[in-house]
């Protein structure tokens, strides 16, 4: 089942985060904050994503300008808080000037920039087998949850790079070790090696999840954002 984690809002119960992995291309679904895993203390890179003021999405702030998430979280009026592990005070806030999309990545640019320290991006795959992290301010249980207030983590076994997206990109397959991914987590960095490898695109919340490679994306990536 699809979990694209194109969320609506918290007051529509976060519908829109991870989508629900299907053989299909379906719309994005709404997916949870991670569950299992645990809290992080400090995360300067994360960037919690706002949708006409309602927490939708998790991304990734990658240069003074640029803030990267899912495709499918984009909707309405966009805006971020970045620089804080929790989504509804710290850091500071951003108004988004304008978005650009492919498969289920899209890079949104601020409306002014912010320092920070960034997340490195990789040139490369995972290797299959490999443990990696997972972030994301998602449901921490599969029905009656509100998104996590503080951002949360856990560790997965990667097992292809092969994969699809919700929009039918190539990406990156998991399975759990510690936690998954689920509703708000979608837009959320898969991360190895220290670099984002992933953005978490459809999950099934409770073994599987599908993160937008990265590396088939980089040269787009570069063009927009310029790193």
């Amino acid at each position: 089942m699809r979990i694209r984690i194109v969320v609506a809002s918290l007051a529509t119960a976060l519908t829109g985060a991870l989508a629900i992995p299907a053989a299909a291309t379906a719309a994005p679904a709404d997916p949870d904050r991670i569950i299992g895993g645990s809290t992080v203390s400090s995360a300067p890179w994360a960037a919690a994503v706002f949708s006409n003021g309602s927490f939708t999405c998790s991304g990734t702030i990658i240069s003074a300008n640029f803030v990267l998430t899912a495709r499918h979280c984009i909707s309405g009026s966009m805006s971020v808080r970045v620089g804080s592990v929790n989504r509804s005070s710290g850091g500071v806030t951003r108004s988004v000037s304008s978005t650009s999309v492919r498969s289920d990545l899209a890079l949104m640019r601020l409306s002014s920039p912010v320092s920070t320290s960034y997340m490195p991006l990789s040139s490369a795959y995972p290797p299959v087998g490999s443990t990696n992290s997972i972030y994301g301010w998602g449901m921490t249980c599969y029905s009656g949850c509100g998104a996590s207030t503080v951002l949360k983590t856990a560790t997965v076994r990667v097992t292809t790079t092969n994969a699809r997206d919700a929009y039918g990109g190539r990406a990156i397959g998991s399975t759990r070790i510690n936690g998954n991914a689920w509703r708000g987590d979608s837009g959320g960095p898969q991360v190895y090696n220290g670099a984002q490898v992933g953005v978490a695109s459809t999950a099934n919340g409770t073994s599987a999840q599908y993160y937008g490679s990265v590396a088939y994306n980089r040269a787009w990536i570069q063009s927009v954002a310029g790193v």
